[in-house]
């Protein structure tokens, strides 16, 4: 006779896993941003306050909490920006909140998605230059919106985030149809 499985669960416990995942995710941040050679699932534990257990119970392992820190990095920069402008001073506003923690951070998570849709708006607006297809213009567009290009040009606070907008957007004049 094989047994059931039962599942437990209430508001209260809910919540305090939602908490330590929250606390282990926080410690792999601090530990990326200020001490990248002690990152390992001890070190995690203990920034965090939980036991190693809790780390592994959580995200399985180390390769685990770094994308769950890459994938809380995506998910913060599909906050959208309608028009060209303003998606470039999200994204530079986003990297400029931590740029020693993206620096570090494996895969660094470039936005992916909204280039596409960005580029297929700007096309439907007629917006973009003679031949520039509208793949090349995703392309650009991720290249642009990526933190390597932003820690380029930012260098921990040289140029402005605004300064920083504005050179990215003179660079989109490669795919855009110049101004009337």
């Amino acid at each position: 006779m094989e047994r059931e499985s039962r599942v437990y669960r209430s508001p209260r416990r809910d919540s305090a896993a939602a908490h330590t995942r929250r606390a282990i995710l926080q410690a792999a941040q601090t530990l990326l941003r200020d001490r990248p050679g002690e990152l390992t699932v001890g070190a995690i534990a203990g920034q965090a306050g939980v036991s190693r257990l809790s780390v592994y119970h959580h995200f399985g392992s180390r390769a685990g909490v770094l994308a769950a820190v890459a994938e809380a990095a995506r998910a913060s920069d599909r906050s959208g920006g309608s028009d060209l402008r303003s998606f470039m001073a999200e994204a530079v506003a986003h990297w400029a909140t931590d740029p020693p923690l993206y620096r570090r951070l494996p895969g660094t998570a470039d936005i992916q998605e909204q280039p596409r849709e960005l580029a297929a708006r700007l096309a439907a607006d007629d917006r973009l230059r003679p031949g520039c297809s509208l793949k090349e213009a995703e392309d650009v567009i991720a290249v642009l919106t990526s933190f390597a290009s932003f820690d380029r040009l930012h260098q921990d606070g040289r140029r402005s985030t605004a300064a920083v907008t504005e050179i990215l957007m003179r660079m989109t004049g490669s795919i855009l149809n110049p101004p009337t």
